[in-house]
């Protein structure tokens, strides 16, 4: 039977982390980390950001549900989560950070085969798809289904049309300006939406001149 530290160290092997890496992405220490895998000790306060960066519920790293309820950390299009593990991977380059928070600046996609680095993607994200990692926390939401927490990587489709309810990357054109958010619709106007419930600025209009420059097709760590 599967224990509280043998969930955790399962989790984190099938996300490729290491304890350092999750701990960062956790905001814990690694000792933390270690420390529950070996069974010394249980989550305490740390299992809403340990269940945030490995992409399941508290109740799931708690043995409490059997659903673990994969979000981000698994293959993802829109709100549908599919098989972790795809068939066909693609490549595409790694060309910025984009601000998770206010408006920052945004770096235009590189042309074909200029890129600092290149990573793989299992989704396809046409031929001038590209990936970004996140910076901030408006994208973070530790008690909510969908989080996207600092460092995780986004694979971006520049080139499909996004509907309210999408993750986005929007450009503030004139200003050269760009952040990552949700596309919604309220009262008949289009917004972008922080996800993070504690976040002090929730909703910003789309002004005119405002782009929607690429829909998430997928959010995850390295693959």
């Amino acid at each position: 039977m599967e224990t509280i530290a043998d969930r955790l160290r399962r989790l984190r092997l099938e996300r490729k982390m290491s304890q350092a890496k999750l701990a960062q992405a956790a905001r814990v220490s690694q000792g933390t980390i270690g420390n529950i895998e070996s069974g010394v000790r249980g989550y305490g306060e740390s299992i809403v950001d340990i269940a945030a960066a490995l992409g399941v519920t508290p109740e799931y790293l708690r043995l409490k549900n059997d659903t673990p309820a994969i979000t981000t950390t698994g293959q993802w299009d829109g709100n549908v989560v599919d098989a972790p593990t795809p068939p066909l991977m693609r490549e595409y380059p790694l060309i910025s950070y984009v601000h998770a928070g206010e408006f920052a600046e945004c770096i235009d996609t590189f042309p074909p085969g200029e890129a600092d680095s290149y990573h793989l993607s299992p989704k396809d994200l046409g031929p001038r798809g590209y990936l970004l990692r996140v910076e901030g926390d408006s994208m973070t939401d530790p008690t909510g289904a969908i989080s996207f927490p600092n460092g995780m990587m986004l694979h971006v489709h520049p080139d499909i049309e996004a509907v309210p309810g999408n993750f986005v990357i929007a450009k503030r054109v004139q200003e050269n300006q760009a952040t990552f958010k949700q596309l919604v619709m309220v009262d008949g106007e289009l917004y972008l939406h922080a996800i993070n419930p504690n976040w002090p600025t929730k909703y910003i209009k789309l002004a005119e001149g405002d782009a929607i420059i690429g829909r998430i097709k997928f959010a995850g760590w390295d693959l």
